[in-house]
């Protein structure tokens, strides 16, 4: 979808349009005539309504950035105008579809008898989390944006057709507003029940307040380079506040819409059609491998070649890749047959993990053939005068089932071998936000001054720690391939094991020593890491950052533009407004507010140097961070 499109006309069609599900006249009309005044339902379908990980997300904008910040690398490798975007999707204007819930509720509330209206204060709370949530994901690549006056049309009169554009700086400020707004209200008694009608937190209003309180700290970051002395005010308010922050994985924001199918046959498993951001880049691949970091088995697939087709590789007389055979120990005959005899190495499962590597046109350079040259991973078997013939992906790829269900997964075998296959169609299961993201903004705004009650390192460990243990937790919920079963005899299943994270955290490229910037680049090295399978909160942080850094010794940024960093944007294009459009006058006027020039897509020069206003004193991609 296009940036902010058409917001007067789809304020209009809250009163005088009706289609179909995805059309801007159900988002408007659906509160008041399908829910019929219930403000729990209500409540329900805007929590239904909160998606920062659609489809169209992940199919346009998450590709991109995951590329831009290069955590991953498309599979053709690094190619002329992979900085430059196309269509982008499922962001700018998300809020939008919890607001829309919101409204109505506020609107049904003020109508109530004053004692009844007092029995939904907590419910109505729970929205601005959820609204403070989507504003910061629809800002973040966009800048200023309609909030304050969005979705008033079916509550003003005369109707509000055009909404304002408000400032980010403003929107900070409200946002702020808003969570302690939501505070004030979870301290209400007597409330309606939610249960199960609350499929996140169960209508457990203190995991609800502590939810709201622990985004001030998403708030806090992404101020510092703008008002570093309000962001660290902000936080130690935060970390002091009776409310409490998330600090335990039962506090999580999971997000499962529905375990069984519904009329939207999609539902349960999030979307229906494919996605992917790639490969993992070989530096990332190969830092959490050298680290046995656990994520590396649930970030990424294990790739095709396990003992199985190793072996079958041995029995065809073709080679395997060069970075696979040099973890196979094989025997060779008297007839220089090869037989597979174990894994060197790391072993099982750390050998099926290999990342592509990010060189600009790397695909070219006959040291990678064995990277991009898919005829090297190919064999074939005659069977029954028939010639079969099977290729196999020797890289870590874009682990889809953390970001769907119901896919079909084939374990790889030789040529000819029975076909067995994973089909079970599994609801989904997603992170939005964790208490290894909250530790992890501690520590960062530990280092950068804050006065907090512990210590960065303290923070920085449990941080650590959580984010390995709730993508163990995501993996095991989404049921991926080999989480406990394995496949072949020789494989060994992936669910986290007693020890691995101490073992982990042994090692000196996760132990948080070092002067000040060093150990800075570490938190943020471990929340780029975090992020994986948040992509706009990825790209986020290295926006802010300036970390993977030129010249690391841990993970180095590699300038892959020809023409440098100044060539990878910041933040994503906007159309030009249709002189037609209603909000024409005011699109405009946001735009020069903030520097902004329109369709300049393919200026990927132009969408570096034009930043949002909490980009404004960032560092450039690869300076690493400032203190």
């Amino acid at each position: 979808m296009k940036r902010k499109s058409l917001i007067a006309v789809f304020a209009l069609a809250a009163t005088l349009f009706t289609g179909c599900k995805d059309d801007f006249a159900d988002i408007n009309t659906n509160p008041a005539t399908v829910t019929k005044g219930n403000v729990v339902s209500l409540f329900t379908q805007g929590l239904q309504s909160f998606e920062p990980s659609g489809y169209l997300y992940w199919y346009y904008n998450a590709s991109l950035t995951h590329q831009w910040c290069q955590a991953f690398t498309p599979s053709g490798g690094f190619t002329d105008n992979f900085n430059v975007h196309g269509a982008l999707g499922d962001q700018g204007e998300q809020v939008i579809r919890v607001m829309r819930y919101f409204r109505e509720v506020n609107d049904l509330i003020s109508k109530m008898e004053p004692n009844e209206a007092k029995k939904y204060t907590a419910v109505k709370s729970m929205f601005y989390p959820l609204m403070v949530y989507m504003g910061m994901f629809d800002s973040d690549m966009f800048g200023d944006m309609p909030y304050s006056e969005a979705c008033m049309a079916k509550y003003t009169s005369p109707m509000l057709l055009t909404p304002k554009y408000d400032t980010m700086e403003s929107l900070y400020d409200l946002w702020l507003s808003e969570l302690n707004t939501a505070l004030e209200g979870f301290k209400a008694t007597g409330q309606v029940a939610l249960d199960k009608q609350d499929f996140v937190y169960n209508g457990d209003v203190k995991k609800w307040a502590k939810f709201a309180n622990s985004l001030k700290l998403k708030i806090a970051v992404r101020l510092l380079n703008v008002n570093k002395t309000k962001a660290l005010q902000i936080a130690e308010e935060a970390a002091s506040n009776s409310a409490g922050l998330i600090t335990s994985m039962n506090e999580d924001f999971i997000y499962n819409r529905a375990i069984s199918t519904t009329k939207d046959g999609d539902d349960p498993f999030h979307f229906g059609n494919s996605v992917s951001s790639g490969v993992g880049s070989k530096p990332v691949v190969d830092l959490l491998v050298k680290n046995r970091d656990p994520r590396v088995r649930f970030f990424y697939n294990k790739n095709d070649f396990n003992s199985r087709v190793v072996q079958g590789f041995f029995d065809a007389g073709k080679p395997l890749p060069a970075y696979i055979e040099s973890n196979v120990e094989f025997t060779t005959d008297a007839n220089g047959k090869k037989k597979f005899v174990a894994w060197k190495g790391a072993g099982e499962p750390w050998v099926r993990y290999y990342g592509l590597p990010t060189e600009y046109n790397a695909k070219d350079q006959s040291k990678y053939f064995d990277y991009f040259d898919s005829n090297r991973w190919k064999i074939s078997k005659e069977i029954n005068g028939e010639k079969i013939e099977k290729t196999y992906y020797p890289c870590a790829t874009f682990q889809e089932e953390l970001v769907r269900g119901r896919i079909e997964y084939t374990y790889p075998d030789v040529p000819g071998a029975a076909v067995a296959q994973d089909k079970e169609q599994q609801p989904w299961f997603g992170m939005f936000f964790s208490a290894a993201e909250v530790n992890l903004y501690l520590a960062e705004l530990k280092l950068q001054g804050a006065k907090l009650p512990g210590t960065a390192e303290s923070y920085y460990n449990q941080g650590v720690e959580l984010s390995v243990k709730a993508y163990d937790k995501l993996a095991m919920l989404n049921k991926i391939p080999y989480y406990t079963k394995t496949y072949d005899e020789n494989e060994v299943a992936i669910a986290l094991k007693a020890g691995e994270v101490e073992t982990m955290m042994a090692n000196a490229d996760y132990k948080l020593t070092g002067t000040p910037a060093e150990m800075l680049e570490k938190v943020y090295l471990q929340q780029y890491l975090h992020f994986m399978y948040q992509p706009d909160d990825q790209f986020m942080t290295v926006r802010r950052s300036g970390v993977p850094m030129r010249g690391s010794a841990i993970l180095p940024w590699a300038d892959i533009a020809p023409q440098g960093s100044t060539y990878i944007p910041r933040r994503f294009d906007i159309t030009s407004p249709s002189p037609t459009d209603l909000m024409y006058n005011i699109k405009v006027e946001a735009a020069k507010r903030q520097g902004f020039s329109f369709g300049k897509r393919e200026e990927p020069n132009t969408l570096n140097a034009e930043r949002v206003w909490i980009d404004k004193g960032a560092p450039n991609f690869g300076e690493g961070p400032k203190l």
